[in-house]
C-alpha cells in the first residue's frame, strides 16, 4: 500500500512537499521520476517484496507507479506472462507486464485494490485507472494545460495554489452527506471513478475514457436459485477472498473484529490459514460495547485478542481527523474508525476488514421494506406523516415506520435521501442544482432497470455511499496511520458472484444477510448471527450536547460559512433546539455543518 501523484507541465512543481503531505500513506521510502514534462511521484509502505519494491518501476518504454495490492499476481504471472524474466517478486512488476501484453484486457484477470499510473512512452499516453469498488482513491486536478493527480485531496491542495471552491457542490454536500460519484469541493479537480481506465494525451491533456466494470452487468444475469449451491459457492468464495488476502503479504496479516457476522466470519476462515491470528476489538467512552461478543469468536478460534480500550480526546483531535479527508466529511464514525485504526498499527501493519458485505448481501434494515415491496403499500398512508408526531427515538419501531411512511412517498434522488442518510430530508427545502439533477437522473435510470427492486436500492448503495463514504472513510482512517486495510467481501469474485443471487439469500421476511447469517452457523457460536446490524456505534448526540457543544456553537456563529447554503435563522433554531425533530436528527445536521466549518477554517 502506497501513495501516487503525478504532474504535467508543472512548472517548479514541489515534489518535496507533495512526497511529504503523503508520507503517512508510504513512509518506507519515497522516489519521483521525471520524464519530459511529466513528473511521477511514489511513497511506499512495504508489504510485498519488501527488499525489491521500490517504485517508480520502469521497464523498456514504460513506468508505472502503482497504490494498492494485486492478489493473485504470482498466478497471473505463471498462467500469462511465461514470456517474461521477472526481476522482482512485486505485483507492481506483474501489473506492469499484464498492462503491455494485454493492455485494457488485463482486467478481467485480476483481483486487488488499486489506483495507478503507467506511463507508455510507446503511445505518448499517461495511463490512469482504479479497482472495481473504488476502494484506492485517485483525484485530478485538470485546467486544460496542466494535470496533477494524487492519492490525497491534500496532495492536490498542495500541488496547486488557491484552489477554487465549487459552492454548489458544498451546497450538494450538505444535504446529501457526501460527494456524488466525480465531484469535490474544488473546482477542476474531480476523483476519478472506480471501474474506469483513463488515457491521457500527454501533449493535448486529451483523456479517453473506458468502463471496464460495472456490477449492474452482474445484477441482470440469471440468478442462483439452489441455495445450497449457492452456500457452498459463497464458502468456496470467501475462503479464496480471505486467504489469498492472508498470504499475499510478507508482513503479518491482522483483522478487526466486532461482535457482527462479517468480520467474524473472515476471522473464522484466516485461522484455518493462520495460527493465532491477531483480532482487535474496541471499546470506545459512551458507545455500544461488542467486546463481550467479539471475544466469543476470539476464543473459538483461538486468536491473539486484543480489547482496545479507547478515550477519544474529541476537542483536541476532532479536527485533525477530519481534515485528514481533504473535504468536508460528515460521517461521525470516522472518529473511531481512526482511533481503532491507530492502535491496530501498534501491533500490525495490514488488517483485514468486513467493508462491502452489508452492500453486496442486503444487510441494512432499510433493504427490509424495499424487497418486500412495502414501499408501495406505504406509499397510500404517506400523507399521514403531515399529521403524526415526529419520532424522537431512533431505535423505535415508531421512527421506523415514519421514515417507512415519509420515503413511500418519494421517488428518485427524495426517496434515496430518505432511505439513507436522512439528514435535513423532511425539516430544509434545498433548491434544485446541477449535481442534484445528475444525481436524481442516476437514481431514476437505475429506478427504470429491469432488475429487482433489492437489487436497485443495492446497486445504488454500491456506487453512491459505498464509493463516496464508506471505503473512502476506512481508507483515510487506516493510511493516516499507515495502516493497510484489505476486504475480503469485495474481492472480484465476491462482486461478480452476490448480485447473481436470488434475493430471498438476502433478504427473507424481516431477515437481513440471509445466506451469510446461515453460512454463520457452520462456522460462529450461535449469540453472534442473531445480533442485528450496528457497525461504529456513535454516541453523536452526546457529543453533540457535551463534549463538541462549544465547538459547534462557536463555528456555527453569526460569521459561519454554513449560513451560505443554509438559512441562519434555521442554524440558530437547530442549535436553539426549537425545531421538531429528534434529538437524533439534530445532532446529524449538526455534526454536518460542523465538519463543513471545519474544513473551510483550513482552506
Amino acid at each position: 500500500m502506497c501513495a501516487i501523484a503525478g504532474t504535467i507541465n508543472f512548472n517548479n512543481i514541489n515534489i518535496e512537499a507533495i512526497i511529504n503531505s503523503l508520507h503517512h500513506r508510504g513512509p518506507d521510502s519515497q522516489h519521483s521520476y521525471n520524464y519530459k514534462n511529466i513528473n511521477l511521484i511514489h511513497t511506499r509502505l512495504s508489504i510485498q517484496d519488501i527488499s525489491n519494491g521500490d517504485q517508480p518501476f520502469e521497464y523498456k518504454e514504460y513506468v508505472i507507479i502503482f497504490n494498492g495490492e494485486i492478489y493473485n499476481h504470482l498466478e497471473l504471472r505463471k498462467n500469462y506472462l511465461k514470456d517474461f524474466m521477472f526481476k522482482t517478486l512485486s505485483d507492481t512488476e506483474t501489473l506492469l507486464y499484464l498492462y503491455i501484453k494485454y493492455k485494457n484486457k488485463m482486467f478481467d484477470m485480476f483481483d486487488g485494490m488499486f489506483a495507478f499510473s503507467i506511463l507508455d512512452k510507446k503511445t505518448n499516453s499517461l495511463i490512469l485507472a482504479r479497482d472495481r469498488a473504488g476502494k484506492k482513491p485517485l483525484y485530478m486536478y485538470n485546467d486544460d494545460s496542466k494535470m496533477l493527480f494524487a492519492s490525497e485531496l491534500n496532495a492536490i491542495k498542495i500541488g496547486v495554489e488557491n484552489l477554487n471552491i465549487d459552492e454548489n457542490e458544498i451546497y450538494s454536500y450538505v444535504r446529501n452527506g457526501f460527494f456524488f460519484k466525480n465531484t469535490t469541493p474544488y473546482k477542476n479537480v474531480s476523483e476519478l471513478e472506480a471501474g474506469y481506465i483513463y488515457e491521457i494525451d500527454i501533449d493535448s491533456l486529451e483523456i479517453k475514457k473506458e468502463k471496464y466494470f460495472d456490477i449492474l452487468d452482474f445484477y441482470k444475469k440469471e440468478k442462483i436459485i439452489n441455495f445450497e449451491d449457492a452456500k457452498l459457492q459463497l464458502d468456496e468464495i470467501l475462503h479464496k477472498s480471505v486467504k489469498s488476502r492472508l498470504l499475499s503479504s510478507d508482513l503479518e496479516v491482522g483483522a478487526f473484529l466486532s461482535g457482527g457476522i462479517d468480520s467474524s466470519l473472515i476471522v473464522a476462515v484466516a485461522s484455518e490459514y493462520v495460527q493465532k491470528i491477531k483480532t482487535f476489538t474496541v471499546k470506545f467512552d459512551g458507545a455500544f460495547d461488542e467486546s463481550h461478543l467479539a471475544k466469543l469468536t476470539a476464543d473459538k478460534y483461538n486468536t491473539e485478542h486484543y480489547e482496545l480500550n479507547i478515550s477519544m480526546n474529541l476537542k483536541d483531535d476532532i479536527e485533525k481527523i477530519l481534515l485528514n479527508y481533504g473535504e468536508p466529511f460528515m460521517d461521525s464514525s470516522a472518529i473511531p474508525s481512526y482511533y481503532v485504526s491507530r492502535e491496530a498499527k501498534k501491533y500490525v501493519t495490514v488488517i483485514l476488514n468486513g467493508d462491502g458485505a452489508d452492500e453486496i448481501f442486503g444487510g441494512y434494515r432499510r433493504y427490509v421494506p424495499i424487497a418486500n415491496n412495502w414501499i408501495k403499500t406505504a406509499s397510500y398512508f404517506s400523507s399521514l406523516t403531515k399529521v403524526l408526531p415526529k419520532p424522537h427515538s431512533k431505535k423505535s419501531i415508531y421512527n421506523y415506520a415514519y421514515r417507512l411512511l415519509a420515503m413511500s412517498g418519494k421517488v428518485g434522488l427524495d426517496f434515496y435521501n430518505s432511505a439513507t442518510y436522512d439528514i435535513f430530508e423532511d425539516s430544509y427545502k434545498f433548491d434544485r442544482n446541477n449535481t442534484f439533477k445528475n444525481m436524481d437522473s442516476f437514481i431514476k435510470s437505475i429506478e427504470n432497470e429491469n432488475i429487482s427492486e433489492l437489487s436497485k436500492i443495492l446497486y445504488m448503495d454500491f456506487n453512491l455511499i459505498l464509493k463516496s463514504d464508506l471505503l473512502k472513510k476506512m481508507d483515510i482512517a487506516t493510511m493516516s496511520n499507515s495502516l493497510e486495510g484489505r476486504s475480503p467481501f469485495l474481492s472480484k469474485y465476491m462482486l461478480e458472484f452476490a448480485p447473481i443471487l436470488s434475493d430471498k439469500f438476502k433478504i427473507n421476511g424481516t431477515t437481513t444477510k440471509v445466506i451469510l447469517r446461515e453460512l454463520a452457523k457452520d462456522y460462529l457460536p450461535k449469540e453472534l448471527i442473531i445480533q442485528p446490524k450496528r457497525g461504529f456505534e456513535v454516541p453523536l448526540k452526546n457529543w453533540v450536547e457535551n463534549d463538541l457543544k462549544e465547538n459547534i456553537f462557536d463555528s456555527l456563529g453569526a460569521s459561519c460559512y454554513s449560513q451560505k447554503f443554509i438559512d441562519k435563522k434555521f442554524i440558530d433554531s437547530l442549535l436553539n433546539k426549537k425545531i421538531n425533530i429528534s434529538d437524533e436528527k439534530r445532532a446529524k445536521m449538526l455534526w454536518t455543518l460542523y465538519s463543513l466549518e471545519v474544513w473551510k477554517k483550513n482552506q
